[in-house]
């Protein structure tokens, strides 16, 4: 199925099980472990899900194609999704519904969102097979929503694979190598930003206290390596844990 502009397709007809049949999503998401839930939502709910993992990749994605909706993760390896929210806004591609969604939240982040031209905001983690249907849904034209769909309280909870998190800490294990090596405080801010992220998404109070404390490494220009190694085995001991037992002691 071609989700650009000028496919010649039927949408397929939606049912209570699968309210989003037919429906292409854009994924703008840098986290595999994050990914893996979208992806699962994605399958039960019928949906076709594409993913970008950074603000270069989805705006080359969005001059090909035209997904229903975009779901957008404001914090990007090369910028911040309001980049991309702001240039669909903005007139810049095919209009399409624009969802925002983050796990670092402060005063300003729903706000910003919405203001950049957001339709919705989704707060991490996303996992909620609901609330994953029912705010797609509410951000489609009326012509795409099926009629006959009855909006619940509380939907079963997608629990990705453990090896996804392994991924995303591999990913940011070779940042850090670069980091280390140009002594460059921006990745490690970002390594920060990623793992306060994944701890909320994972529900790891390790990785979020790593998270913390890379934070405050990153403070300081001069910072050590052997400090930032030291918190990153920490984590990565987590999930470790995580694959090879119960998440109960995670």
């Amino acid at each position: 199925m071609d989700d650009s502009p000028l496919a010649d397709w039927t949408r397929p007809k939606t049912t209570l099980r699968r309210p989003l049949l037919g429906i292409t999503i854009l994924l703008v998401e840098d986290s595999r472990y994050c990914s893996e839930a979208m992806r699962l939502l994605s399958i039960r709910s019928g949906a076709r899900l594409r993913r970008a993992d950074s603000i270069k990749s989805a705006r080359r994605h969005l001059r090909i194609y035209r997904p229903d909706v975009v779901l957008i993760d404001l914090g990007l390896p090369d910028g911040s999704g309001l980049e991309i929210i702001q240039d669909i806004a903005q007139g810049r591609f095919a209009m399409t519904s624009i969802i925002a969604t983050s796990g670092n939240i402060n005063a300003s982040t729903y706000d910003d969102a919405i203001n950049a031209g957001a339709a919705f905001f989704m707060e991490k983690p996303v996992t909620d097979l609901a609330n994953f249907q029912q705010t797609i849904l509410a951000s489609l034209p009326a012509e795409m929503r099926p009629r006959d769909f009855v909006p619940r309280l509380a939907g079963s909870v997608v629990k990705p694979d453990a090896q996804a998190l392994k991924d995303d800490l591999d990913h940011i294990d070779s940042l850090l190598v670069d980091c280390f090596e140009k002594n460059d405080v921006d990745i490690l801010s970002y390594a920060a930003q990623f793992l306060s992220s994944l701890g909320r998404d994972a529900n790891s109070k390790r990785i979020l206290q790593v998270a913390e404390k890379l934070e405050d490494i990153a403070k300081d220009n001069n910072f050590s390596c052997d400090d930032v190694k030291q918190e990153f085995r920490i984590a990565r001991k987590a999930v470790d844990n995580r694959m090879a037992q119960s998440p109960q002691i995670f």
